[in-house]
């Protein structure tokens, strides 16, 4: 396994759309590879997800966990979870802003509106369908990366520039006012 290079805000690469994975090539030695350093590069940089364009890659495949995370401490656990040829769909109309930050955007957070709750389908690393309902933070997640196959970045939703903070600003003086919200 690998650490890759992260793409960051300014290379084209992020501003494309990912290209769908045939399923006959998900199980291929080469998608699994790609998978595992995606899966590593995540946990060695703290994110909650990653896309595979983000590391230079212009296939539909993410991958998002959540286990004792620094970077988000307060967030509910996730498992890892592979998202290959996602469909995201909204559950409802409910929206909910919330701070996000990117490896690709690094140092920075901004406050995002996204669905409360939201249906994802897509196959898994196995091949296999997936069918599940996201809620909340895991909701959030999906969407986050699911966007980032679509060529966009968490700043093209924000409503409100002005949230958008360093991190060190942000721990000064958004912290308490973002667990105050919550």
């Amino acid at each position: 396994m690998a650490i890759l290079k992260v793409a960051r805000l300014g290379h084209p690469v992020l501003r494309t759309v990912a290209e769908p994975v045939p399923v006959e090539v998900i199980g291929s030695p080469e998608t699994q590879r790609l998978i595992d350093d995606m899966v590593e590069t995540m946990r060695e940089y703290d994110g909650a997800g990653l896309a595979a364009n983000q590391v230079h890659t212009r296939m539909q495949i993410a991958v998002i966990e959540v286990q004792a995370n620094p970077r988000y401490p307060d967030a509910p656990p996730i498992p890892l979870t592979v998202v290959i040829n996602p469909v995201v769909a909204p559950l409802g109309e409910e929206m909910e802003e919330g701070w996000e930050g990117c490896l690709s955007v690094p140092d920075m957070r901004g406050r995002v509106p996204r669905y409360t709750a939201v249906r994802l389908q897509c196959y898994d690393r196995d091949a296999r369908r997936v069918d599940l309902i996201a809620k909340d933070f895991f909701a959030r997640v999906i969407q986050h990366e699911t966007d980032h196959l679509n060529g966009l970045v968490y700043l093209d939703r924000m409503r409100d520039l002005s949230t958008l903070s360093h991190i060190a600003e942000w721990h000064k003086h958004w912290l308490g006012l973002a667990e105050q919200s919550d």
